[in-house]
C-alpha cells in the first residue's frame, strides 16, 4: 500500500467494501432461503433468438479439423481430444473458450459435422462443469457472454437434436439464468458487469415464462450504463474498442425488446446514439478507430455494421468533453490527440501513458498512429506498448510520464495493473484565419524533474501543412534544470507508410500508400529515422518506422516541427 496516495488508498478501500458488498449479496441470493425468487425458469420454449451482429469466421471449423483451437488471439493444439482438455494457453483464451462465442463460426460454416460438434461441444460442456465449479465458466461475464451465444446459434444446434440432448441444454440453460440472477452483481467493474447484465436480459427475453425479475435486471444495466458511458459517448475508461462491444451486445438486446413488444429503456437508447456519434468522432480518415487506451486492431466489418445502425449520421460531435480527445480537421488532414488524465483506477487497467500524444491520417492513408495494444496471445508486449515511448509524444529520460500500479489487494479488484498520472491536463481549441490548432499540457513529469510538457499542433486551413511545437521547461522560463533531461519526441508511422533521409539532414520524406511524399522537418533538436513496433496487426507485432527528434534540455527548451507536402 506504500506506493498509493491517501486517496488512492481511500478509494480501493470503497472499491473493495463495494467488491464485499456484491460478493455477500450475491451469495445470500444464492441461498436455499432466496433462491425462490428467481424460481427456476423452464426453458422449454424459445420466443425468440438474438441477432448476432458479430462477424463469423467459416475457416474456423477447418481449423478446428486439423487440431488447431484459436480463441483470444491465441492457438491451442487439442489433438484428437475434446477441447475442454486442453491447458488453456492464456486466461482470455479460457474465457473465449467458456464463452461459446465461436459457436458463430460453425454455425457460418454449417455442415453437418460442424452442428455435431458444437452439440457436442455444448453437452460435454454441462457435464464437465457444474454450477459449484470454481472454473472461469462461472464468472458471471463468462455465463452472460455463454447464454446469449447459445440462443443465438440453437437454430443451428437444435436442427436434428433428440430429447433427451433438448432437456439437457434446455435444462442447463435454466440453471444458467438462475446462477447470473444472483451472480451479475458480482462481476467486475466495467464492461464485464455489462455483458453479465445483457447476456442475463437477453435469456429473459428470449425465453418463455422468465421474465418476472426483467424490470430489476433492467434497472440494473440502466445503472451500469449511466456509471460506464459518459455524456459524451464515450466509455469511463476512455478506451473506445470498449465503446464498440458495448454497441454489438445492447443493438441485438433492443431487437429483443422490440419483438417482444415491450419499451426499450429511453435510456440507454440515448447513450446508444451518443456512443454512435462517438465513434464516428475516433475514427481517422483510413477508417480506423484511433489507437488510445487499449485500442488495437480497428473491427473493421463491425464498426460498419454499428455505423449502418446510426440514427444522424450526419451530425458530427463538436467535441468530447467527458473523454478528452481533441479532433482537428483540414482538408485532407484528420488530427486526433489525447488531451485527459487517466480514468478511474477500477477502470485503468488498459490505459496508457500517451498523454498530448496524437494520430493523423491525410484522405485514406494513415500517418502517425500510436504502437496500438497488442492482443491477449502477445501479453508479453503489453507494458512497452503502454509505455510512453510507443505514442506519438514527447518521452522525458526514457520514462513514461504515467506511472503503473501495482498492489496486492488492487490486482484482486482490476485485471490489469492501472496507471496514474498526470492528474493536470489542460487543452484549449483556436480557430485562426490561416490555421485551426490546440494547445494542450500536462504535469506527468512534474514529480520525477519538476518540469511539464506543453504543446501545441495546428493545421492549416486547406489541410496542406502540419505544424508542431513542443516545450520542455519549469515554471520559469529562465529557471535551469539540476541536470541535463534527455528527451526524445516520437514520431510513429503507420505499416503502409516509408520513411527516408532527405538531403537535409533535419529533414525526412515520408511516402504514403497513395504515392503522395510529405516532407517532415524539425529545429531545435536532431531528428533520427528508428525502427518502431506496431501491435495492431492482427498477425502480432509488426516492424515499421518513426521519426524521433532527440536531444537534452538544460532548461525551457522548444522544439519546432512540421508536415507539408514534398
Amino acid at each position: 500500500m506504500s506506493s498509493l496516495t491517501l486517496t488512492e488508498r481511500s478509494r480501493l478501500a470503497r472499491l473493495a467494501a463495494d467488491r464485499t458488498r456484491r460478493a455477500l449479496v450475491a451469495r445470500a441470493l444464492r441461498s436455499p432461503l432466496l433462491s425462490w425468487r428467481y424460481g427456476r425458469p423452464a426453458a422449454e420454449e424459445l420466443l425468440l433468438i438474438p441477432q448476432e451482429l458479430r462477424t463469423a469466421d467459416p475457416s474456423f471449423a477447418e481449423e478446428l479439423a486439423h487440431g488447431q483451437l484459436g480463441l483470444g488471439d491465441a492457438v491451442a493444439s487439442i489433438g484428437t481430444g475434446s477441447i475442454f482438455d486442453v491447458t488453456a494457453p492464456s486466461e482470455a483464451w479460457s474465457r473465449a473458450l467458456f464463452g461459446f462465442g465461436w459457436l458463430r463460426n460453425l454455425t457460418a460454416a454449417g455442415t453437418a459435422d460442424d452442428r455435431a460438434l458444437a452439440e457436442a461441444a455444448i453437452v460435454t460442456w454441462i457435464d464437465r462443469f457444474p454450477p459449484k465449479s470454481a472454473s472461469t465458466a462461472w464468472h458471471p461475464d463468462v455465463i452472460g457472454r455463454r447464454l446469449t451465444s447459445w440462443l443465438t446459434n440453437i437454430p443451428f444446434v437444435f436442427e436434428s437434436i433428440d430429447g433427451p440432448t433438448y432437456d439437457k441444454i434446455t435444462d442447463s440453460l435454466s440453471l444458467q439464468i438462475v446462477q447470473l440472477a444472483t451472480r451479475w452483481r458480482d462481476a467486475p467493474s466495467g464492461y464485464p458487469r455489462l455483458e453479465a447484465l445483457i447476456g442475463l436480459l437477453t435469456a429473459s427475453l428470449c425465453i418463455a415464462e422468465s421474465d418476472d425479475n426483467l424490470p430489476a435486471f433492467e434497472n440494473g444495466l440502466i445503472a451500469e450504463i449511466r456509471q460506464q458511458v459518459l455524456p459524451d459517448g464515450g466509455h469511463i475508461s476512455r478506451n473506445s474498442e470498449v465503446v464498440i462491444d458495448i454497441l454489438l451486445d445492447l443493438l441485438p438486446l433492443r431487437s429483443c425488446f422490440n419483438a417482444r413488444e415491450r419499451p426499450f429503456p429511453p435510456e440507454i437508447e440515448k447513450a446508444m446514439s451518443r456512443m454512435l456519434s462517438y465513434l464516428r468522432f475516433m475514427r481517422l480518415g483510413d477508417g480506423t478507430i484511433a489507437r488510445f487506451n487499449g485500442v488495437g486492431a480497428t473491427p473493421f466489418d463491425s464498426l460498419a455494421t454499428l455505423l449502418a445502425y446510426d440514427p444522424a449520421p450526419e451530425s458530427e460531435l463538436a467535441g468530447t468533453p467527458d473523454s478528452n480527445y481533441a479532433r482537428l480537421s483540414a482538408g485532407p488532414m484528420i488530427l486526433i490527440a489525447d488531451v485527459g488524465t487517466p480514468p478511474p483506477l477500477e477502470y485503468a487497467g488498459a490505459a496508457n501513458a500517451g498523454a498530448l500524444s496524437f494520430e493523423l491520417s491525410i484522405a485514406g492513408d494513415a500517418v502517425f498512429v500510436n504502437a496500438g495494444t497488442p492482443g491477449p496471445a502477445n501479453q508479453d508486449w503489453l507494458a512497452t506498448a503502454r509505455a510512453t515511448a510507443s505514442h506519438n509524444t514527447a518521452c522525458l529520460n526514457a520514462t513514461s510520464s504515467a506511472k503503473l500500479l501495482r498492489n496486492k489487494l488492487l490486482n484482486q479488484l482490476v485485471r490489469a495493473a492501472p496507471i496514474r498520472y498526470p492528474d493536470v491536463v489542460t487543452h484549449t481549441l483556436f480557430k485562426e484565419a490561416e490555421r485551426t490548432g490546440l494547445r494542450a499540457s500536462h504535469n506527468g513529469y512534474e514529480r520525477a524533474f519538476g518540469v511539464t510538457h506543453r504543446r501545441e499542433l495546428s493545421l492549416s486551413r486547406d489541410g496542406s501543412r502540419l505544424t508542431g511545437e513542443d516545450i520542455i521547461g519549469g515554471p520559469d522560463a529562465n529557471m535551469r534544470f539540476a541536470r541535463d533531461l534527455p528527451y526524445a519526441i516520437h514520431f510513429h508511422l503507420d505499416c503502409t507508410a516509408t520513411c527516408r533521409h532527405d538531403d537535409d539532414p533535419a529533414a525526412a520524406i515520408i511516402q504514403l500508400c497513395s504515392g503522395d511524399a510529405w516532407r517532415f522537418q524539425a529545429t531545435g533538436a536532431t531528428l533520427a529515422i528508428e525502427d518502431s513496433i506496431s501491435f495492431t496487426d492482427l498477425a502480432g507485432p509488426t516492424h515499421t518506422s518513426q521519426i524521433v527528434l532527440r536531444g537534452a534540455s538544460f532548461g525551457e527548451t522548444r522544439v519546432n516541427w512540421s508536415l507539408e507536402r514534398a
